[in-house]
């Protein structure tokens, strides 16, 4: 896993430096650098790649050589001239100097740097490499010098990195009636030339021919379920060298794949791309294009989700305040305003930027016909792990709610924005779901409004049983090694006893009470000691817990928690969407 970027003289970049993590979404306005960061990272791989080519089983030359990089070589960073790689252009220095009373000029190389750090087998690594401008056709490439236990400099690649893998995706053209079949390093051309029109029918016909077509199999159940499509396998045609691909639509008819949706093909697009690189870094291009606001919700989950059973690592870059929102609770969102910075949970200021204020409400308002209210995307996340685990009806209405996050645990904020959509909608009706409160909630109103009876929602997970199921899961990530797994149970069952014995001693509280505040009281002492004793940067934030809710056994969820689902069934199916009115 890639845990930071630091880029200097790329393109419109002075100096930028963004965390990384399992899942990352870049924002801003136009040009505003988020494709050139994804670019960034595709060139490190490039030139990785490259200088593993040249100088695999040599030994790290002494002096300060480097690879030849041809400009048709980058493909996902397409340009005419390399000297556009540069910022302002600007590939050398020039000074005048004097040199034994003569004037001359001294010139000094530009240099662009792309260093990357990350997280594999445990272990932290840190991989930095330099570009110079050797001309209008090609680039010099070449590992950052640094220092060994001598003193001596010395230029060499982490084997970590070198193991690496990134794929990149630009945005969905449209599809052509006709695509020929591709060997893979065309469609990797192709695809960084954007031309993703092109290899969709390849890229799906790869993954019918892999092993035991598990993957073939979920990627159909995922249309079939999201458009209700059936997929039919991709064919290759010898005589004509081309590939055909059809789907049935709910009315029995076949069709090919060119007379479908937008919104369909950029999704299929974005599976295919997931599933022909599983356990690589994936860097995705605005993935929500062509899809519908309320769509591009259900899908940054489910691309999520499938990176995560896939052992792989999203990047992406997106102009969508859906998807800020979803990925502000949870995941790591980098504001390209201004200076290239990590968001938190108040992203107001982006969000303003990025659209006028309240429209996307109200047409969701008038779609859906019902809105639910939870403090975070955390809340949301784990409501809908709960509604898996009990196999609840709730789970369909909470794919792609119409959700406002609010931010706070005050009622008042909820009510007020709901009675200012009912204004535009005057039959809306809404559900508010609050932690604990000391006071009585409003009663005979449209906004149904309850409380959870412990102290927050993340009490009805936070127990030993999960904590250490958290620790023992098995599961493709790059953190951590299957082989650990003695380890991480011992370094779980230390930490509990620390934070159980920290809370009776200088709170008088016991640790699994209803009362404490499960985050800040319990689980944020107790990860900052588990990975301290793993000898890792923290890396499982507050944002993270809704995976624990996943982790909690059918038969032991407390059944007030198959009262909210309830409830929030029963409002969905009192809602009046604007279609049916």
């Amino acid at each position: 896993m890639l845990t930071r970027l630091q880029v200097r003289n790329l393109k419109r970049f002075d100096e930028i430096d963004i965390e990384l993590g399992k899942s990352v979404v870049l924002v801003g306005p136009n040009n505003s650098g988020k494709t050139t960061a994804l670019q960034a990272l595709a060139l490190w791989d490039i030139g990785l790649r490259r200088w593993n080519e040249k100088r695999q089983g040599r030994k790290s030359p002494e002096k300060r050589s480097g690879v030849t990089i041809n400009r048709r070589d980058l493909i996902s960073i397409p340009v005419p001239n390399a000297r556009l790689l540069w910022r302002d252009l600007h590939v050398r220095n020039v000074e005048s100097v004097r040199v034994d009373g003569k004037a001359t000029t001294k010139t000094q190389n530009v240099r662009v740097d792309v260093i990357v750090e990350g997280i594999s087998h445990g272990r932290e690594w840190s991989c930095g490499l330099e570009f110079d401008y050797a001309n209008d056709e090609s680039i010099y490439c070449r590992p950052l010098s640094t220092s060994d236990a001598t003193g001596r400099s010395r230029m060499t690649i982490p084997e970590e990195a070198a193991s690496v893998g990134l794929a990149y995706l630009p945005p969905m053209s449209g599809l052509g009636a006709v695509e020929p079949k591709w060997e893979p390093g065309r469609i990797n051309v192709l695809i960084g030339e954007g031309q993703t029109a092109q290899v969709l029918r390849n890229l799906c016909y790869q993954i019918h021919l892999m092993g035991d077509g598990d993957r073939w199999a979920r990627m159909c159940g995922h249309i079939a379920h999201l458009f209700g499509v059936k997929l039919l396998p991709p064919e290759f045609i010898a005589e004509r060298g081309e590939i055909t691909m059809s789907y049935e639509d709910r009315d029995g008819p076949r069709l090919d794949l060119s007379s479908s949706g937008r919104g369909l093909q950029q999704t299929l697009l974005l599976l295919a791309h997931l599933y022909a690189n599983p356990r690589t870094v994936l860097l995705l291009d605005e993935p929500d294009a062509h899809l519908e606001i309320l769509r591009q919700r259900q899908i940054y989950s489910l691309l999520t989700g499938v990176a995560g059973e896939q052992g792989s690592q999203i990047i992406a870059a997106s102009h969508s305040e859906v998807i800020l929102n979803e990925a502000a609770g949870r995941d790591i969102v980098i504001a390209f305003v201004g200076k290239p910075h990590r968001m938190n949970d108040r992203p107001s200021q982006v969000v303003k930027a990025l659209s006028s204020i309240g429209w996307e409400h109200y047409y969701q308002a008038k779609e859906m016909g019902w809105i639910l209210y939870l403090e975070n995307s955390t809340d949301l996340a784990i409501l809908q792990s709960f509604a898996r685990a009990l196999d609840h009806p709730a789970a369909k209405h909470l794919e792609r709610p119409f959700v406002h996050y609010v931010g706070t645990n005050l009622p008042q904020k909820s009510r007020d924005h709901f009675y200012g959509l009912r204004e535009a909608k005057t039959d809306l009706i809404g559900l508010a779901i609050f932690d604990r409160l000391d006071k009585e909630l409003q009663t005979e109103s449209p906004l149904v409004e309850t409380m959870w009876q412990r102290r927050e929602i993340e009490n009805y997970f936070c127990t030993e049983s999960v904590l250490l199921a958290y620790a023992a899961y098995d599961r493709p990530d790059p953190l951590f090694d299957w082989r650990e797994k003695i380890q991480r149970e011992a370094c779980m069952r230390e930490s509990i006893a620390e934070v159980q014995e920290a809370l009776r001693v200088y709170r008088d509280d016991e640790a699994w009470s209803p009362d404490i505040k499960a985050t800040d009281d319990f689980l944020d002492p107790l990860f900052r000691a588990y990975f301290k004793r793993l000898g890792l940067q923290l890396s499982f934030r507050k944002s993270n817990y809704h995976e624990l809710a996943e982790l909690v056994p059918k038969d032991e969820l407390d059944p007030e928690v198959t009262e909210k689902l309830d409830m929030i069934v029963a409002v969905a199916k009192q809602a009046k969407p604007e279609e049916t009115e």
